[in-house]
């Protein structure tokens, strides 16, 4: 395996990991058992995740651009790890 095809999967790997962490957040902060001394705190650590997601996919679509055997960015947003 070559190193662009194990970073690849290293990118893969962390976009499917940090949009499960983003949606099992958001799922906690819908869910109303956020105390609210927490709330914030839990507010923020969801912009963080969403921020990491949203840098990984920049460098996703670099590497989509030279890589067109690499799933798509919709198929990879919409899998679970």
């Amino acid at each position: 395996m070559t190193t662009e095809a194990l970073s690849s999967n290293a990118l893969i790997y962390a976009i499917l990991a940090i949009n499960s962490e983003t949606a099992l957040q958001k799922d906690y902060l819908d869910s109303g058992d956020v105390p609210d001394d927490e709330l914030d705190n839990e507010q923020e650590l969801l912009g963080d995740l969403e921020q990491a997601l949203m840098e990984f996919v920049e460098l996703y679509k670099k590497r989509l651009t030279t890589d067109r055997e690499l799933p798509s960015l919709d198929e990879l947003l919409n899998s679970e790890l």
